[in-house]
């Protein structure tokens, strides 16, 4: 049986307005769960989470827990 490792939290918090990008941008922005400027949300690392990271990286502060 593999060893299961520790999975990574990542800490997620709007620094800057997604207004004046693109559509796709801002629906990224809400499918992360982000609502409002400075809101902070908590996802479990996994490659798609990722993916929509890097696509709105500018917006974004991320941390790992």
């Amino acid at each position: 049986m593999a060893k299961k490792k520790a999975e990574k939290i990542l800490r997620l918090t709007l620094v800057k307005s997604p207004i004046g990008y693109s559509q796709r941008q801002k629906a990224t922005v809400r499918a992360l769960g982000l609502l409002r400027l400075n809101h902070t949300v908590e996802h479990v690392e996994n490659p798609s989470l990722r993916g929509m990271i890097d696509k709105v990286s500018h917006l974004l502060q991320v941390e790992e827990i």
